[in-house]
């Protein structure tokens, strides 16, 4: 009997969830995500979804962040629209412009710019071995001249970060993805020299109070 209760149990869930998905509407947004749940409302300058890590709770979107919604009928509305001013890229641009983000954020993973802060900030502070406690207390100023030009070289695109070929013949999408591979360049140099400058410094006190004693 208690098979029986869980085989149906199982089943009458399975079909919730598969309708649930039928249902469910996918939102594309201005930085190249995409999220897949129900769109509760539209009203009110944003868009009132529900939140795909918890059914129970409502997520909201303002409509400058959207890029479009595609409704579970096949509708697609688009939030996006071509000026004069701001929005220069027509809408086809637009998207793939997004999509270069997206893949960027993906796939491309600048671990040098991460190793050249570490680098950076290590060797920035433990120069107050050599100068005294004066050239440690200016140590950070090594890896923030590195955070300052670690997004000017060329970003190498791997093929294998990218999710459709034929996109890196447009330039929007080269845009898209240099823009965030040097946003995400910044960020590991910057993670990479709190790291540098952490490790700097308890070096240099740990043997500045060896070389003391």
């Amino acid at each position: 009997m208690r098979r029986i209760i869980c085989i149906v149990f199982c089943f009458l869930f399975s079909n919730l969830l598969l309708a649930q998905k039928k249902r469910a509407d996918t939102l594309y947004l201005m930085n190249g995500r995409i999220v897949v749940s129900p769109v509760l409302d539209t009203s009110f300058l944003a868009a009132t979804f529900v939140d795909p890590e918890d059914s129970t709770k409502r997520t909201h979107i303002e409509n400058d962040q959207l890029f479009a919604i595609k409704y579970n009928n096949g509708d697609v509305f688009y939030y996006y629209k071509q000026d004069t001013i701001t929005n220069w890229y027509s809408r086809d641009e637009m998207w793939l412009f997004t999509q270069g983000e997206r893949d960027a954020r993906k796939g491309f993973k600048p671990w040098g710019s991460f190793t050249g802060g570490l680098i950076s900030g290590m060797a920035g502070c433990s120069s107050g071995l050599l100068v005294g406690t004066l050239g440690a207390f200016f140590g950070p100023v090594v890896p923030l001249a590195f955070l300052t030009t670690v997004g000017i070289p060329k970003v190498r695109i791997r093929h294998k970060t990218v999710s459709n070929i034929n996109n890196l013949e447009y330039d929007a999408y080269l845009l898209g993805y240099e823009r965030e591979a040097r946003t995400k360049r910044r960020r590991y140099a910057m993670v990479g020299g709190v790291v540098g400058i952490a490790l700097g410094y308890i070096a240099y006190f740990s043997l500045r109070n060896i070389l003391t004693h």
